[in-house]
């Protein structure tokens, strides 16, 4: 028997407050129609076919975020967020050539603490105590959140109190990836505003530049995502900036051996010791992708093969002896769409990460400061 499945699924997904009511409305529709075209074969609580059903229901109650987000969640009360949010990025984009890179940035750290809840947004004050944007991976490093506020501010002046600032956050990262010549995807939706930050947090679950390829693994696991994942998205590093103190490790006493990283290609090492000199300012910036900066591309793969991979984490994915990555590296190097499906598919999947839905959370009037405070 064939059964819908698109229309199913559209059904299922679109629904934001019950995980439960759905899964039975698709119990019955199953059953319904397995009576209606094939009374003879009924399924029972003992046939193949309502263990295949079974399996489908529990998938859904223990996977919520998968059943809750969708691409066409205000398609009624904001039909018109994502051209907003693209707007305003690209207006920023024209002053500031750094700011696609940054706000791609912000989705990923906000993410892995908490799940995508938009806690990287709070300021200090009333209860929240610490706020993450003062954590170390983000302190006088993240940056875009006025930009945030722009988009914000012109959502709300279309839709007010409808659109997260968690969601704006998802939209902006696809658009900015999008103008930077990268693959755009329909973003899934109908994330809610957290009301905590944790600092604490922050601090241990975002990968640090200069960690083992092991441990940056690990932390990608902890959130559910998988080495393809974890490939994919360092792929992200091919536009944008990093500041010498994320990287002068490398540069004159790697690891306590009194010499550079040897994986850092010769001239590439004397470029950087250049622009990072002993004792220099750690906040000088310097390309992630020497190549095309600016760009979306795969050119930050073709670095990693040349060993131009300007931080620790980026270089130990094709010079980790053994490891599962460099397959991968070298897949998104010779193939620039395999990467473009890959990395809107690992976005998809870190979208994802423990959302807030339903009655949880808020939707944020102000994306700095948790309502009423």
């Amino acid at each position: 028997m064939n059964y819908p499945m698109k229309t199913l699924t559209s059904s299922i997904i679109e629904d934001r407050h019950s995980s439960i009511y759905i899964p039975y409305q698709l119990l019955r529709y199953f059953i319904k129609k397995s009576n209606s075209k094939e009374e003879t074969k009924k399924p029972t609580m003992f046939s193949p076919k309502f263990y295949s059903i079974f399996t489908v229901l529990i998938f859904l109650l223990l996977n919520p975020s998968h059943a809750q987000l969708t691409s066409t969640f205000y398609s009624n009360t904001c039909p018109s967020v994502s051209s907003i949010v693209r707007n305003v990025v690209q207006q920023a984009l024209q002053n500031d050539p750094r700011i696609t890179a940054s706000l791609t940035r912000l989705h990923f750290h906000d993410c892995f603490v908490n799940g995508c809840d938009a806690s990287l947004l709070l300021d200090q004050g009333g209860n929240i105590t610490l706020s993450e944007k003062n954590a170390v991976p983000n302190n006088n490093s993240a940056r875009g959140f006025d930009v945030v506020d722009k988009i914000k501010t012109s959502v709300e002046n279309s839709c007010p109190s409808v659109v997260s600032c968690a969601d704006i956050l998802a939209l902006a990262a696809e658009a900015s990836v999008s103008l930077s010549g990268g693959p755009s995807w329909n973003v899934l939706l109908g994330r809610r505003d957290g009301l905590i930050a944790n600092q604490s947090g922050a601090n241990t679950s975002i990968p640090n530049p200069t960690e083992s390829l092991a441990n940056v693994t690990a932390k990608f696991a902890a959130v559910g995502l998988n080495t393809s994942d974890l490939v994919a998205l360092s792929g992200a590093h091919t536009f944008g900036r990093g500041q010498c103190r994320f990287f002068n490790q490398r540069l004159f006493n790697f690891s306590g051996t009194g010499k550079p990283d040897p994986t850092l290609n010769s001239t590439y090492l004397a470029t950087l010791q250049q622009n990072c000199p002993q004792n220099g300012s750690g906040n000088t910036l310097n390309n992630l992708d020497p190549s095309s900066p600016n760009n979306f591309d795969n050119n930050y793969f073709k670095n990693l093969l040349k060993n131009q991979g300007l931080l620790q984490t980026d270089q130990e994915l094709f010079s980790t002896n053994g490891a599962a990555t460099i397959s991968i590296v070298n897949n998104f190097a010779s193939n620039q769409t395999a990467f473009f499906e890959a990395f809107v598919q690992s976005m998809i999947n870190m979208g994802n990460i423990s959302p807030l839905i339903g009655s949880q959370g808020e939707i944020r009037s102000d994306c700095k400061k948790v309502n009423g405070s």
